[in-house]
C-alpha cells in the first residue's frame, strides 16, 4: 500500500514547494499593476440645459369643407398624403352651377342688347328735340314779326318740350338698364365663383388625415369637414419649465432665440433643432411652471402632431469647465470620488464635487483640474497607492471578458 501511494505524495509535495516559492517571489516584487483605461480631464464650453417632456403640435390645422351644396364626385388624394397648397382635393358635381352661369351670362347679353336699343332711341329723340327746338325758335321770331299766329308758336314750343322730355326718359331708361346689367354681371361673377368652388383645393401645404366624407355623398355649404390637414413643416413643441428659470429665459431670449432640441421617445438618438418662439403670458400657479413654445423646421418629418418628446432647452454656456467622462465617477460612503493616475503610475482616490451631466460627460466643479488623468474602467480592483497599467479603451481590463 505504501509503495502504491508514495509516488503521488512525492509529486504533490513538489507542487506545494514550487507554489510556496512563487508566492515568496511575488511578495518580494509587490502586487502586480492593475490594467485600467483612462481619460484626461479637459476644459470645455458646456451648455446650461433644462430637460423636460413636451408635446408636439401642428403649426396650423385646417378643416377642409365644401362652400357649395352638391354631390361629391371624387377625392383626388390618398389618405395620409402630403399635399401642396392649391392642390386639387375634391370635385363637387359642377353641372347645376354651369347652368346657373349660362343663365347669368344670357341675362347679361339681354341687358346689353336692350341698352344698345335704348341708346338708339335716345339718339333719335335727341335729334328730334334738336330739330323741334330750332323750329320753335324760328316760330318765336316770326310770331314777334306777326307772320305766324300765337297758337302756332305755342304748338312748336310744346312739340320741342315733348321731344326734350322724351330724350330724358330714354336717358333714364338707359341708366336703369345699366344698373340691371351691373346686377346681372355680379350674378355672372357669383356663378363663376360657385363653379370654381366645385373644385376644392388645399388651402395650405400639409398632411391629410382620414377621409371623412366619401364620394357619392351629398355635401352642404360649410357643413361637416371633408378632411383635416395638419401643417407639419414647420411644427411646434409645447413644454413647461420651472418658474425659477423665467427670468433667465426672458433675458436670454431677448438677445437671441433660445436653442431647443427635441428627441422623440422612440428615437432618442435622433434630435431636431429649433428655437423658442413663444413665452406664455402667465405662470401656472398650480404647477409653478411657465409654458413655452418652440418652432422646428421638421424637414425630415421626425416630429409628429400629438407626439411626446424629450425637450432640451439651452439657456447659456459655461466657459472653460472641467469635464470628464461620466463612467469615471464613483460613489462612496463619503460621496463621489474618482481615481486619479499620478505621474509615478500610482492611483489615488480623490473626492470631487460634480456638476451637471451632458452627452455622457460630467462637469467637475471641485477636485480636478484640466489635464488630470482619471480612470474610466477597472476601478473595482484599485485601492489607494495601487499601480496601474494603462490599456487601450477597446481592450478589456484583466478580469473582464
Amino acid at each position: 500500500m505504501f509503495r502504491r501511494t508514495f509516488p503521488y505524495l512525492f509529486i504533490a509535495s513538489i507542487f506545494w514547494l514550487s507554489g510556496c516559492k512563487q508566492q515568496k517571489v511575488q511578495s518580494k516584487g509587490g502586487p502586480p499593476a492593475v490594467p485600467v483605461t483612462v481619460a484626461r480631464a479637459t476644459a470645455e464650453s458646456v451648455p446650461m440645459e433644462l430637460r423636460v417632456v413636451g408635446t408636439v403640435e401642428a403649426s396650423a390645422v385646417v378643416q377642409v369643407k365644401s362652400q357649395i351644396a352638391g354631390e361629391l364626385l371624387k377625392a383626388h388624394f390618398t389618405e395620409g398624403q402630403n399635399v401642396a397648397k392649391g392642390e386639387l382635393l375634391f370635385t363637387v358635381d359642377p353641372r347645376p352651377y354651369q347652368d346657373a352661369l349660362r343663365q347669368a351670362e344670357a341675362a347679361v347679353a339681354r341687358d346689353q342688347a336692350q341698352i344698345r336699343q335704348a341708346e338708339a332711341t335716345l339718339a333719335r329723340d335727341r335729334a328730334q328735340w334738336k330739330n323741334a327746338d330750332a323750329d320753335a325758335q324760328r316760330y318765336a321770331e316770326l310770331a314777334k314779326a306777326g307772320v305766324v299766329s300765337r297758337t302756332q308758336n305755342e304748338q312748336m314750343r310744346t312739340q320741342a318740350e315733348v321731344y326734350r322730355e322724351s330724350s330724358r326718359a330714354s336717358q333714364a331708361a338707359i341708366e336703369s338698364m345699366r344698373a340691371a346689367l351691373a346686377s346681372d354681371q355680379a350674378a355672372v361673377s357669383r356663378a363663376k365663383l360657385d363653379l370654381s368652388y366645385c373644385e376644392i383645393r388645399a388651402p395650405m401645404a400639409g398632411r391629410t388625415g382620414n377621409l371623412l366624407v366619401h364620394p357619392g355623398n351629398l355635401v352642404k355649404a360649410n357643413d361637416a369637414p371633408l378632411v383635416v390637414i395638419h401643417q407639419v413643416t414647420p411644427i411646434f413643441a409645447n413644454f413647461a419649465v420651472p418658474e425659477a428659470n423665467l427670468g433667465a429665459v426672458r433675458r436670454l431670449n431677448a438677445v437671441r432665440p433660445l436653442a431647443v432640441k427635441a428627441f422623440p421617445q422612440d428615437r432618442p438618438d435622433r434630435a431636431t433643432a429649433g428655437a423658442v418662439s413663444v413665452i406664455d403670458n402667465t405662470v401656472d400657479p398650480a404647477t409653478g411652471t411657465i409654458k413655452l413654445k418652440a418652432t422646428f423646421a421638421n424637414r425630415e418629418g421626425l416630429l409628429w402632431p400629438g407626439q411626446f418628446v424629450h425637450v432640451v432647452l439651452t439657456l447659456d454656456t459655461i466657459r472653460n469647465a472641467t469635464v470628464i467622462p461620466a463612467e469615471a465617477v464613483q460613489a462612496g460612503q463619503q460621496g463621489q470620488f474618482v481615481y486619479v493616475v499620478k505621474p509615478d503610475g500610482g492611483a489615488e482616490s480623490r473626492p470631487v464635487t460634480m456638476g451637471r451631466a451632458f452627452e455622457r460627460k460630467m462637469v467637475v466643479e471641485k477636485g480636478l483640474a484640466p489635464g488630470d488623468v482619471v480612470v474610466t474602467d477597472g476601478q473595482l480592483r484599485l485601492f489607494p497607492g495601487a499601480k496601474v497599467q494603462v490599456v487601450e479603451s477597446g481592450q478589456p481590463p484583466a478580469g473582464k471578458s
